[in-house]
């Protein structure tokens, strides 16, 4: 529900909202999200409160936008196993801008950054790879 008399701003509210939704599984993964239109009608909000609450679930990476396509949750990944030998190292972080083009992924995604022990460097997109201790 959203509240007009609440301090917190609408989209916020909104975004809140959809999160509940996506998060509870009543908007499943791969699941469409409602036109900007059907959400404006149903919230009586604004366009731009419609698409600054899209742009913070993009940014949380729950949703995934493409320009002329409707807003999609975000598909449950299939990861890929990586296994870790003995002397690697691992770092979560965001990624540069380059990496994330290099890598294909959403603005919010973090990257693993593993160091093998004889040197060699893997970048991977975090919600795409699990990590597994070798023997």
């Amino acid at each position: 529900m959203i509240d007009r008399s609440s301090d917190r701003p609408l989209y916020q509210q909104l975004a809140d909202l959809l999160r509940e939704q996506i998060k509870s599984g009543a908007l499943a993964p791969a699941a469409y999200l409602p036109s900007e239109s059907s959400l404006m009608q149903e919230y009586s909000l604004g366009r731009p409160a419609v698409r600054n609450a899209v742009a913070v679930l993009r940014q949380e990476g729950l949703v995934v936008t493409a320009r002329g396509a409707r807003t999609q949750v975000r598909p449950a990944p299939q990861r890929e196993i990586v296994e870790l030998r003995a002397g690697d190292e691992v770092i979560g972080r965001m990624p540069t801008d380059p990496e994330r083009r290099d890598l294909g992924i959403d603005p919010g995604e973090p990257i693993l950054e593993v160091t093998r022990a004889d040197g060699q460097k893997l970048i991977l997109p975090a919600g795409a790879h699990h990590l597994k201790v070798g023997r």
